[in-house]
């Protein structure tokens, strides 16, 4: 036998999750750049951007509560199961793709824009254009160390109180 035939053997692969390891995941992140150029463009599209985001969070739920359904339809506790998967994974993706990220951005384009104001670094639009780089530059620091914090946040307090094991827990982040 070969070597790459017992390698396949040996290590099964793990399976795609179109919601967390593709650039479908990106979607995760409009609200985001929404808020980015929030300085720039209507209300309106800040909020569809939300709109975005929360729909990627939503197609997660219920692709992770479906996977869930499937995995233990013959179990008794199936509906439990389900209902954990599904408020799990809806609470973290809440919070590490639209929630914290939003509100992070958001702060940052406010502060430096009201920095650059006060100091007069620039004339409005100018400003405007500034802190919308500012806000799309911080974007991919914040992705990993938000997506860390909500799952040891949620590891220590919510998935303690439903009794989700922990090994359970890495499989809904």
């Amino acid at each position: 036998m070969a070597l790459e035939e017992t390698t396949a053997k040996q290590a099964p692969e793990k399976e795609v999750d179109i919601y967390r390891d593709t650039p479908v995941r990106f979607l995760g992140y409009t609200n985001e750049v929404g808020e980015a150029f929030r300085s720039l463009v209507h209300k309106s599209v800040v909020h569809g951007s939300y709109g975005v985001a929360s729909l990627y969070v939503l197609a997660d739920t219920v692709d992770k509560s479906k996977k869930m359904y499937k995995a233990n339809q013959d179990n008794p506790e199936c509906n439990k199961k389900v209902l954990i998967a599904a408020g799990d994974t809806l609470l973290w993706q809440a919070l590490a793709s639209v929630i914290i990220p939003g509100f992070t951005i958001n702060r940052v384009c406010a502060g430096s824009y009201f920095l650059m104001k006060r100091f007069k670094v620039a004339p409005k639009p100018a400003r405007k254009w500034m802190t919308t780089a500012i806000g799309l530059a911080c974007i991919p620091f914040i992705i990993h160390p938000i997506d860390n914090l909500v799952t040891v946040l949620m590891d220590k307090s919510v998935r303690k109180l439903v009794g989700l094991p922990h090994e359970e827990q890495s499989k809904h982040d």
